[in-house]
């Protein structure tokens, strides 16, 4: 946990931990001698010297006092440190998440991360403010205790001490237990709001399939599996608290019992036994705390090392410095080869180039790798061999500001805001003006869609834009790429489920962005695809063919057969059955 901690909050801010960790501690030994000083203080008020006595309650008073202002120090340590965690921790997991690689996300993680960062980060400001405090001044108060408890009799000392690893084993057990119940809950309360969240987003599928009266089995399956891990994570939380208790209760009667065997046995003196009994319950009182928190503790500690195992993912690695593009605009794949799982390359031996403010054309059956070559120009991955260049330089020898200064996307599935329109086309380019982003509106037909919305400009599109059908999203993406005016434009799919009315609007923002932009696109639109001045067919992975429209219809290999197929298909019609 110490070092999850340390990783935690960072290379400039460890002093903070162990500063805190050493004011506790501090305050733990403090309060352990005062409790130990009042044996002798006991006995002497037992024998009638009140004049040691007086003495006595001095350093009682002193150890108290210093305790107390100790005290102090280490919380005011401890809530700064709680501060710091919320105030940095959000901003040190989206910066970290915004280098990782993209094959890194998926549906569980994403949700793990979400959960994380919301409860799990109040859970590890709690553990400074709240938590450490108790576990550190439980241990080291005891431990001054049993120390003590040597000076005054040494056989009491060593049975304490012969308890220490009854306790440790007890509350290590007992912790685990706590810890397993609350990895079981979280991980069924993740799959339950996964759950939750697909059942809203498929309402439309749900619906259109009458599947709604009769649940949704996922989500059912989730809940029961959630109810079910609760009771178990109840039932461990029980168990484990019980064994902690138990051993305390233990530890504290073989002490009283080794006092009395004392007192009876005449090695010390009856005053003194009482004290050094009165004592025992200053040792045991502490750790039934510890116990308690261990438990709390280590379901903090699952929090932190979730958080921490996102922050010790190793992210795309960034150069020192970017390398200067020799040939601005042009893309290059240099034998390349990829694979999601290196077992299975998705790209063989790739080798391609597309000329700077030409428009290139991907073409090929799903699966044959046309999406992944534009993530490997964007740099969403890195290749398993061969090499990527954008500008003349590989993308490994430039950051990802300066590569993505360079490229824009557009993809099939576009994600908007929940913002306003001119928001989410603005983030192209926040700092554009108000003439530039109304024209790039305008060239998307993005002005056509404000006519219609009540609000104008200032309507909120809804989370996912789901307020706009998917043609007009589609042109809120590219009214974006139009915005940045980069050197190198990526249109994966964008064309594939356009109306005729969007399509138009799609085409006019291409012939626009070719005039100013290298374009890359992948589309099944014979006028997008006979348009380009190269057409590239993939097929399992590697490049079958590529030449001009002309020359591959020449050739009549694949791009010949795709190219029949699409036409005959923009004959089909649907007729009444006779």
């Amino acid at each position: 946990m110490i070092a999850d901690l340390e990783l935690l909050l960072g290379r400039g801010r460890r002093r903070m931990l162990w500063t805190f960790v050493a004011w506790t501690a501090l305050c733990g030994v403090l309060s352990g001698v005062a409790a130990a000083l009042l044996v002798p203080t006991f006995a002497d008020l037992i024998q009638g010297d009140l004049a040691a006595v007086r003495r006595d309650l001095m350093l009682v008073g002193a150890a108290a006092v210093a305790a107390c202002v100790v005290q102090y120090i280490q919380a005011m340590k401890g809530f700064a440190a709680a501060l710091e965690v919320l105030g940095t921790l959000h901003g040190r997991l989206g910066d970290h998440l915004a280098g990782l690689p993209l094959g890194w996300f998926d549906g569980e993680k994403t949700g793990r991360v979400s959960r994380s960062a919301t409860e799990g980060t109040y859970m590890i400001a709690g553990l400074f403010a709240h938590l450490l405090t108790p576990l550190v001044v439980g241990i080291t108060g005891p431990a001054t205790v049993a120390a003590a408890m040597f000076v005054y009799d040494w056989r009491l000392g060593l049975v304490a001490l012969a308890c220490v690893p009854v306790l440790a084993v007890a509350f290590r057990y007992g912790a685990r237990c706590v810890g397993r119940g609350e990895e079981i809950d979280h991980a069924a309360a993740v799959e339950s709001g996964n759950r939750v969240i697909e059942f809203a987003r498929s309402q439309a599928a749900l619906r259109a399939f009458g599947r709604t009266a009769e649940g949704y089995a996922p989500l059912e399956a989730a809940i029961e599996g959630q109810r079910r891990a609760g009771r178990r994570s109840l039932w461990l939380t029980t168990v484990g608290l019980s064994v902690g208790a138990l051993a305390v209760q233990f530890v504290l009667t073989v002490l009283l019992a080794a006092g009395v065997w004392l007192a009876l046995d005449g090695h010390i003196t009856a005053a003194s036994a009482v004290a050094v009994l009165a004592l025992t319950f200053r040792f045991a009182g502490p750790l039934a705390e510890v116990g308690e928190f261990a438990g709390v503790l280590r379901v903090v500690g699952n929090d932190l090392r979730r958080v921490t195992d996102v922050l010790r993912e190793p992210g795309l690695p960034e150069p020192p410095a970017s390398a200067p593009a020799p040939a601005p605009g042009e893309i290059e794949f240099d034998h390349v080869t990829f694979g999601y799982d290196p077992a299975r390359p998705v790209l063989r031996e790739v080798s391609l180039r597309v000329p700077a403010r030409s428009m290139t054309a991907l073409v090929g059956a799903s699966g044959s790798g046309k999406t992944t070559v534009t993530r490997l120009i964007a740099r969403f991955w890195d290749t398993d061999a061969g090499v990527v260049r954008v500008g003349g330089v590989d993308v490994r020898d430039t950051s990802t500001e300066e590569l993505m200064s360079r490229l824009a996307l557009v993809f099939q599935d576009v994600y908007l805001f929940d913002d306003t329109l001119e928001a989410n086309i603005r983030l192209g380019r926040p700092d554009a003006t108000d003439e530039e982003v109304r024209e790039a509106a305008r060239l998307a037909g993005v002005e056509e869609i404000v006519e219609r919305l009540p609000g104008g400009w200032r309507t909120r599109v809804g989370e996912g834009g789901a307020r706009l059908s998917g043609g007009e999203r589609q042109r809120v993406s590219v009214a974006r790429a139009l915005l940045k005016d980069a050197p190198i434009v990526l249109l994966d799919e964008a064309t594939a489920a356009l109306d005729p009315e969007n399509e138009r609007y799609l085409q006019r923002s291409l012939r626009r962005i070719a005039e100013r932009s290298t374009l890359l696109v992948i589309a099944h639109r014979l006028g997008t695809v006979a348009a380009a001045d190269q057409i590239l067919v993939l097929d399992d992975g590697r490049i079958a063919e590529a030449g001009t429209h002309t020359e591959l219809l020449a050739t009549g290999g694949r791009y010949a057969d795709f190219w029949e197929s699409r036409h005959k298909a923009q004959g089909w019609r649907l007729t009444a059955r006779e």
